[in-house]
């Protein structure tokens, strides 16, 4: 095997073991040390140890991977799943927000994975033994519609359906500011962060990225905006709407949580930071995706239902956001 290589560039010193559990976060801690001690991750070309402080001005060659006899079997629990489709072939979830899609890192169960292995006795393998039919996810805090291979001639079919663009999503969000066009198009290279690896950033030299926007309801301070990803980095929809100013109502990460709530004049402060401290989540909804079924072939639209705490949200900013 080869080693592939990390440049550490503009970070504060900090343990290797907990940058790369940020760094790959489908590993857990515990698995980063053990590949580590193996010597499968060195720093400049020389093993080292978990505790290893990196301080920024260092190279990370790694390879991936686990012994049989360390790898995490999974197991099977009951976990309340919205089955929206089903077939031989394929299943539709409506992910309900906090709810992991597979073990990685600090979550080794209680995942849509494990939820999964208790319901259907045939999952994809394509993707290993941890992941059983995922072919495509959707952030923990992000709700909505996610698409599950039973087999693996399914799984091939949606996977090269996404590789080529093939399938279209549809997001429902609420953002913060004032978008100066009603529909367009948000085209900006993205690529993860130098100092914090699990947050993203427009940056030319990151992969081509391009977000379809169509606002549904302008308000004074928030706005309800459809969202339609032609590309599917990671956090892409949240980093681009945070790019163009307008970040997903509490999105702690990108811009938009509590410190965005309380920039107003004490009086709307108060109602936003309440109103945001009762959500806490993103503001984001994989409202529908349409694709060609695996086996048939015929276009299929699929759509999840918008979720209670995301309803109760509208009625609460409608109160004030005219």
């Amino acid at each position: 095997m080869k080693f592939e290589t990390i440049p550490v560039n503009a970070i504060k010193p900090l343990r290797i073991d907990l940058f790369l559990s940020n760094y790959f976060p489908d590993f857990s801690r515990t698995q980063i040390k053990k590949m580590i001690k193996s010597g499968n991750i060195r720093v400049n070309n020389f093993p080292v140890k978990p505790s290893y402080q990196l301080d920024g001005n260092e190279t990370i060659d790694y390879i991936i991977s686990l012994p049989e006899n360390q790898k995490t079997k999974l197991k099977a629990q009951k976990i309340d799943l919205d089955i929206i489709y089903e077939d031989a072939s394929i299943i539709a979830i409506n992910k309900p927000p906090g709810l992991v899609v597979h073990p990685g890192n600090g979550n080794e169960d209680g995942t849509l994975v494990n939820g999964l292995l208790h319901y259907f006795d045939k999952l994809s393998n394509i993707n290993g033994e941890d992941r059983p039919g995922i072919v495509h996810r959707l952030d923990k805090n992000t709700s909505g519609i996610i698409l599950i291979a039973k087999t693996n001639q399914a799984h091939k079919h949606l996977s090269y359906q996404f590789e080529k663009r093939l399938i279209e999503k549809k997001y429902f969000a609420i953002t913060w500011g004032s978008w100066k066009e009603d529909h367009g198009h948000i085209d900006h290279p993205i690529k993860r962060g130098k100092k914090d690896p699990t947050v993203f950033e427009v940056d030319i030299n990151g992969r081509n990225a391009t977000t379809g926007y169509s606002l549904s309801k302008r308000g004074k301070y928030l706005n309800q905006v459809f969202f339609s990803p032609k590309t599917g980095r990671t956090h892409q929809i949240r980093v681009h709407a945070s790019f163009v100013g307008c970040p997903i109502f509490c999105d702690e990460k990108y811009g938009g949580g509590l410190k965005k709530a309380r920039g107003f004049l004490p009086e709307v402060t108060k109602i936003f930071t309440k109103i945001a401290k009762d959500f806490n989540r993103q503001a984001l909804h994989a409202e529908e995706i349409i694709f060609n079924h695996p086996n048939t072939h015929k276009k299929m639209t699929l759509k999840a239902p918008i979720p209670e705490d995301f309803n109760h949200l509208i009625d609460q900013l409608s109160l004030f956001n005219a």
